[in-house]
């Protein structure tokens, strides 16, 4: 009967205890499962980096190239090819840097020699088989060229032709200027600046067999102080001259959009086979529309949160070529509080948008309101083609929808994004985001949409998006935290190769590389697999390994939406392998009475929860440690402010994740009597000077002498002292004073000796005894092979004490 209401007791407690986890766990699911530093990474060989050269610099421009297996880099002054397998071997770099003459006008004009005078490669754009388009700053002088890679891998080719073109609306003239570009059927889009100044900002169309095209030209209402992020072709229909070029960009606020200055985030659409108008609009863009997107928190007190600086998007490709999903990165622009967020947005909602009311100023006060008069045929925007009407080209288009579209550039509805907030939101931490690539990966239960999100520190955050039923109820993992880079830098660029399963990073001190998956790190046990929660990862039957779609079912032991090892592991045979037993650590540590002592119990998952329970060693009962006065728990481990004798016993270390415990740590503690150890010290101070010199043994170090100066290693606090650093140096001063004074006191017994023989060789008369001159030798040497004798047993004794120290 007591057995079994033993048993019922402890289920309870077990329940009570997963209870009150879930509670305190809710405040850990913003947190990174593993954190990572960039020693870690190096150690476990899941890093491969260019450090970069010694005269060159920001390698941010990328260009993945999967089917020749390499990554083109645009940096300061030079192009770089690195093999996809390994960027630290068999890379190509072509130096390119700006002539003197362009560097000296540069110097004069008042800029900086060495961050601005350079030739920053800012466009690599695949022109054909065998050659790319590449554009730098070319040092406030903007140069363009083609680059020759060859038709196949075998080729070996890398050479930069020597014919240079004028890159004037394709590469910006500033360094720091955010721009971007995108090559089309020998087309280049880029947004950019066009002047020395950056004042004169534009949407341009380069290349091919059209006259260039831009945007209006100092039209707030067009382009207000824009910095681009992105290029993208989508399709509008199955008629290719239905497609559209979007941009997207962020800029400041119209006037009597916001109260005071303030960035908003836009996108813009173009149509692929705008040509300009006839009469209105030559050589400009008659197809210009813009909307805001909207990235932020809704607010209890009606007052939403937003985050309007964007600063990357990546567009995720669906069944439907038509309708990618895009995933863009925002930060604050506020003074107040920093933080960054990702949102979702979909093809659909932002056409719905461009469909919708245009803005227009009217009013007594001049404000945007949604255009209420009659929109002209057909509706700006609308790309000619068959499809929408009877026009063959922009050219064709009536006076009076050019006219509209040139004052109308602007869309009054915002572009809300998927279930009206963020899918990730982070702020009070030291870092904002920077850059996003996504995955799409298969798992077990479904696909998941694996985020990985640089950030300006230099890290990598992986997060798995997942669906609880519908888009519009997703739940974000934070699984990994990595560094990547030796010191904290920007990342500034991302690539990511399905084909490698690999990601490039680039910043501005060099590139780094890492896979997209690293089993191996989540543990040995199929729970700690499962715990893990990442779809790249299943249980094997053997070890935590890559899930593959096509592997047999009772091998793979995964569950990515609910993440619990119960329902996936508890049918193995064994039950160390369920709860990771095979790892569990066992240690005795030793601490002394009415001093305090550190456990230390960190688990390798920063979102798990300890517990710990007590154990006497005359009791079988476990009790529950809580946080007290005299116990403090901490992520790190428990601290025991003040020792008594009763605390001797085993402690527990209990981790507690996802409604599942394991045991990762057992100590046995035993605690000291202060009075016993002041006797110990005190009776081994007495030893080492009441013993004499010439009776002392040679110096041996016993097994007992070893084991008491490693117990004192545990030891992490005296009555007296604040560490187990000072209480030996104290003892070592205490020994070394000893020394000293028996040094002393045998120099003193020497000189009165010396005395006695000159008074004896004084009464003989000179006569000297040689009986007595034989003996006072033989005591001079005697004592001088003692002294050696006890040197080398102080300082070996000395050695014994302080070897701890470094273990």
């Amino acid at each position: 009967m007591g057995s079994l209401w033993g048993s019922i007791m402890l289920l309870c407690g077990v329940v009570l205890l997963r209870t009150e986890c879930s509670r305190a766990q809710q405040t850990k699911n913003n947190v990174p499962r593993l954190k990572l530093s960039y020693k870690d990474m190096l150690e476990s060989n899941n890093l491969v980096t260019f450090e970069g050269l010694a005269n060159s610099s920001a390698y941010h421009t990328f260009l993945l190239d999967e089917e020749k297996g390499r990554l083109v880099v645009g940096a300061k002054d030079h192009i770089f090819s690195f093999n996809l397998l390994n960027i630290s071997r068999d890379y190509t770099q072509i130096p390119w840097p700006a002539s003197p003459t362009r560097r000296d006008e540069c110097k004069w004009a008042g800029k900086d020699l060495s961050r601005e005078c350079s030739n920053f490669i800012k466009v690599l754009q695949p022109f054909n088989q065998t050659h790319l388009y590449v554009c730098g700053t070319g040092a406030f002088h903007p140069v363009c060229s083609y680059l020759e890679v060859g038709k196949k891998t075998e080729d070996s080719v890398f050479r930069l032709e020597p014919l240079i073109e004028n890159g004037r609306g394709k590469s910006p003239y500033d360094p720091k200027l955010l721009t971007a570009s995108m090559l089309i059927d020998g087309e280049l889009y880029a947004g950019t600046s066009a002047d020395f100044m950056g004042r004169d900002f534009a949407i341009f169309r380069t290349l091919g067999k059209h006259h260039p095209i831009r945007t209006e030209q100092h039209d707030s209402r067009w382009l207000n102080d824009p910095r681009f992020v992105g290029v993208h072709l989508i399709p509008e229909s199955d008629n290719p001259e239905d497609d559209k070029i979007y941009l997207l960009f962020k800029e400041n606020a119209l006037d009597g959009e916001h109260a005071g200055k303030a960035t908003h985030a836009r996108i813009g659409q173009l149509c692929k086979n705008d040509l300009g108008g006839h009469r209105s609009l030559v050589n400009k863009w008659t197809t210009f529309l813009k909307a805001r997107l909207i990235c932020s928190v809704p607010g209890s007190n009606g007052i939403d949160t937003h985050f309007d600086e964007l600063q990357d998007v990546f567009l995720m490709s669906t069944k439907d070529p038509k309708s990618p999903i895009i995933y863009a990165v925002f930060t604050t622009s506020s003074n107040i509080f920093k933080g960054s967020a990702v949102c979702m947005y979909s093809m659909t909602d932002i056409r719905r948008v461009f469909l919708g009311p245009y803005a227009h100023r009217d009013g007594p006060n001049y404000q945007w309101v949604p255009f209420q008069g009659r929109v002209p045929y057909p509706r700006p925007g609308t790309c000619p083609s068959k499809t929408f009407g009877g026009f063959d080209t922009t050219k064709d288009l009536p006076d009076e929808v050019v006219t509209f579209a040139r004052s109308h550039p602007a869309m009054f509805n915002p572009v809300y994004p998927i279930n009206n907030r963020p899918i990730i939101v982070k702020t009070d931490v030291d870092y904002q985001f920077t850059q996003i690539v996504v995955d799409k990966v298969e798992a077990e239960d479904g696909q998941y949409d694996v985020m990985f999100i640089g950030t300006d520190m230099g890290t990598i955050l992986k997060v798995v998006s997942i669906p609880r039923g519908s888009w519009h109820d997703l739940e974000e993992v934070l699984l990994e935290e990595m560094t990547v880079f030796r010191e904290p830098t920007a990342i500034t660029a991302m690539e990511l190769s399905t084909k490698q399963q690999q990601l490039y990073l680039g910043s501005d001190i060099g590139v780094s590389q890492m896979p997209l998956h690293r089993c191996e790190v989540y543990g040995k046990a199929c729970a700690e697999c499962c715990l893990a929660r990442d779809p790249y990862c299943a249980w094997d039957g053997t070890e935590c390994s890559r899930y593959f779609p096509m592997a047999k079912r009772r091998t793979r032991r995964q569950d990515i939406r609910n993440g619990d090892p119960l329902t996936q592991c508890s049918d193995l045979q064994h039950h160390d392998e369920l709860s990771g037993q095979t790892t569990l650590v066992d240690k005795t540590v030793y601490g002394v009475e009415n001093s305090s002592t550190f456990l230390e119990c960190s688990p390798k998952s920063q979102r798990a929860l300890t517990y710990w329970q007590y154990q006497r060693s005359t009791d079988d009962r476990k009790q529950e440690i809580k946080s007290e006065e005299r116990f403090i728990h901490t992520d790190q481990g428990l601290l025991i402010r003040t020792l008594n004798k009763k605390d001797s016993g085993m402690y527990l270390c209990q981790a507690v994740e996802h409604g599942f415990m394991q045991t990762l740590l057992k100590v046995t503690l035993e605690v000291i009597d202060s009075e016993r150890l002041e006797d110990l010290l005190h009776r081994d101070e007495e030893a080492a000077v009441s013993v004499p010199a010439q009776d002392l043994p040679p110096p041996q170090e016993t097994p007992n002498q070893k084991l008491w100066y490693r117990d004192f290693l545990s030891l992490v606090n005296h009555p007296t002292l604040n560490s187990v650093d000072e209480f030996c140096e104290q003892v070592w001063k205490r020994e070394r004073k000893h020394r000293r004074q028996k040094a002393h006191l045998v120099q003193q017994v020497q000189i009165q000796q010396q005395q006695q023989q000159q008074q004896q060789q004084q009464q003989q008369q000179k006569v000297v005894n040689p009986r007595t001159h034989m003996h006072a030798q033989g005591l001079a040497a005697k004592w001088k092979h003692l002294q050696e004798r006890q040197k080398g047993r102080n300082r070996r004794t000395h050695e014994l004490e302080r070897a701890p120290r470094s273990v």
